[in-house]
Formats: structure tokens, C-alpha cells, sequence
């Protein structure tokens, strides 16, 4: 089964075995059937998020796409549970069609709702972990059901218990939302912003804030276009990394020795609980990558410098290879390791020489 065409970065080769499951018990028996054979299991989503190596996957890829999608009314919030195989544009489109606040900043991020969790999914203000009731999942060890409450997962900065101590051990099959009714939407992005104050909107609805992230994001080619060149991606490539008080300074000082004049000072945003979140698009471009930098038919895109893109008949390795370039160049000039966001299947970026903060 070709996997390239299941990626929204169209790469990869073929999985040995394949199997789509649309229901819980199809997601319980594939994995069953995996775990009697003794053969290697890798989940499959929307494939938003994912770098599959040329090689494709000796095992089975079980493509999990339950649908579904149940509300009710709770002690004034509205709580959504979806599918994991929900299209996660659709519900955000649904959620602010109907009013509720929430999840209106997630416009436009393409994937299914089962990624959402598991990455904790944020973008221009929001993560999902502000909204999430609860998460079922499979237990592939236990062979049975659970579900976790919003402080049983674990969420921290793009990452959950599912991506951390308990990787591949659970598949997300549905998500519960909370979502407030009637409730403001968040307008806390300067780039979001910037676009509805260049309209003259002064106090927007849901559907205008989604509007606004939607045509933001697709200025930076973040939204899934077939006519756009630069959308062939798995998104942002590297996490902003979040670094201490004293790394910050350092870095600061590095990137002073070699500020052109009129450059942009370096962008930081203190967090809470201590540590300093740095721009990872600035470091990037700082340290010597031009957007539209390109090796072989991997390239960075000409409208974002986190994005890595596929110009066509990319493979796996140039990608690898563009990224790796990447992360040890920013790495030699301010000592910081930039982490990638998407799964790697079957390969790796290996681990770069000495050390560094970040």
C-alpha cells in the first residue's frame, strides 16, 4: 500500500500491511492482529504529520478514521465528542458556525481530530489542552478501552503523555470538547491581530476570527492547497524552543555579533512557570537559510521559513537531509537544538555532535 499519497508532505514508501479502521472494534482487532503476529504498528491520521521514510514501513499501518460526532449541553459549555477520524477543520468550522467559543484559532491546521491530543494542537493563541474535556483511547497493552480526563494527559508544550512516557501504547478514538457558547473569541496573535485591524473590525464574531487565521495562514502557505507549491508540507518543521533565563541571554549575545544593521532584534516571549520561548522561524532564518533554500526537491518555503516543502518527486532523505542541515547550522550558531515537530517513520534525523541548550 503506497503511504506518500496518505501524507499531506507526499512522501514515503509502501506499508507491508494495511488496514483502515472506522470503528472501535476495527481499531481493536487490527491491533490484535498485529500484536499475534508479532508485526510492528504505526497509527495513521490525516498523515498532516508525518515524515515516512523512503523504505515505507515493514509492518502495519492502521489507519484509524472513526467518525462520528455527539453534543450536548453541560453547566453552561457545550461539549462536542468527535471521532478521531473527524476532520478537525470541519469541527472548528462547525464549532464557530454554531457559535462556540474555543477552538476558533485552530483554523485551518489540517489533520484529524485524533492528532489533536496527542501533539496538544496550538496555533495563534490557543492549544487544544484549553479546551479538552477528555480523551478514549485503546489501550494496545491492556487490550481494552479508557479514558483519560483532561489532567490525566498530560499536556504541556506540543506534547501529551501520548507523545511522551506512553508513545504508541494508546490510539486516540474519540475527543471531547468543552466549548462556551455565545463566548468571545480569542484574538491574542499580533498577526491576527494585524488582519482584522486592517479592516477596520474592531470587535469580531467567531467566524471572523476564523476567517482571519485562515487567510493568515494561508498567506504563510499553511493551509491545503493543491495549486499552492508551498503547501506541500507537513507545517511548522521545528518547535519555537523554549530555553532558560541565562541560555536566552546567550543566545541574545550570539545573534548581536552578527546583527546586520536595522535587523530585527530577536524575537522572545516569557512562559509561565519560568523559561523563554524563542522564535524558531528567526533563529532559522539567522543563521544563514533564505526562504526558498533548497536541496534536491526538498526545499525551505518561500512563504515560511518553518516549513519544509516537497517540490515534486521529493524523497525522504532530502527532506531528512534539508532538515538535519537545518537544525545543526542554528545549533553551531547559538548553541540551541531545534526539535522537530512531525513523527518520523522508519527514519531519523540522528542526533547532532556536542552539546548545546534548548
Amino acid at each position: 500500500m503506497p503511504l506518500a499519497p496518505l501524507s499531506t508532505l507526499g512522501v514515503g514508501g509502501p506499508a507491508r500491511f494495511y488496514a483502515r479502521a472506522a470503528d472501535p472494534d476495527a481499531v481493536e482487532a487490527g491491533a490484535a492482529w498485529a500484536e499475534d503476529r508479532a508485526v510492528p504498528l504505526l497509527v495513521l491520521g490525516g498523515g498532516s504529520n508525518m515524515v515516512i521514510a523512503d523504505e515505507g514501513y515493514p509492518g502495519l499501518v492502521l489507519h484509524v478514521l472513526p467518525e462520528g460526532l455527539e453534543t450536548r449541553r453541560l453547566d453552561g459549555e457545550v461539549h462536542v465528542r468527535a471521532g478521531a477520524g473527524v476532520n478537525w477543520d470541519d469541527l472548528v468550522a462547525t464549532a464557530t458556525g454554531q457559535g462556540w467559543a474555543g477552538i476558533e484559532c485552530l483554523s485551518g491546521i489540517p489533520g484529524r481530530v485524533g492528532a489533536t491530543p496527542i501533539q496538544n494542537v496550538g496555533a495563534y493563541g490557543q492549544d487544544v489542552s484549553e479546551t479538552i474535556a477528555s480523551v478514549e483511547a485503546f489501550d494496545v497493552v491492556a487490550r481494552r478501552p479508557v479514558t483519560f480526563s483532561n489532567t490525566e494527559c498530560g499536556f504541556g508544550y506540543r506534547s501529551s503523555r501520548f507523545k511522551g512516557a506512553d508513545r504508541n501504547r494508546y490510539i486516540i478514538l474519540a475527543v471531547a470538547y468543552r466549548l462556551v457558547p455565545g463566548g468571545p473569541p480569542a484574538v491574542r496573535y499580533p498577526d491576527v491581530q494585524r488582519h482584522l485591524a486592517e479592516r477596520g473590525v474592531a470587535a469580531p464574531s467567531l467566524d471572523q476570527v476564523r476567517q482571519a487565521v485562515i487567510e493568515v495562514r494561508r498567506r504563510k502557505s499553511m493551509v491545503l492547497d493543491p495549486a499552492d507549491p508551498n503547501a506541500r508540507s507537513v507545517g511548522s518543521f521545528f518547535m519555537n524552543p523554549v530555553v532558560s533565563a541565562e541560555a536566552c541571554a546567550a543566545v541574545q549575545a550570539a545573534a548581536e555579533r552578527t546583527r546586520a544593521p536595522g535587523a530585527d532584534a530577536m524575537p522572545r516571549w516569557p512562559i509561565a512557570g519560568g523559561g523563554v520561548k524563542l522564535s524558531a522561524a528567526w533563529l532559522i532564518e539567522r543563521a544563514g537559510f533564505p526562504r526558498g533554500y533548497r536541496k534536491g526537491n526538498a526545499a525551505i518555503s518561500d512563504n515560511h521559513p518553518l516549513a519544509i516543502v516537497n517540490r515534486g518527486e521529493a524523497t525522504a532523505r532530502e527532506v531528512v537531509a534539508l532538515a538535519r542541515e537545518i537544525r545543526d547550522r542554528v545549533r553551531a550558531a547559538f548553541g540551541v537544538s531545534l526539535v522537530p515537530e512531525p513523527v518520523f517513520v522508519n527514519v531519523s534525523l540522528g542526533e547532532p555532535s556536542g552539546r548545546g541548550e534548548g
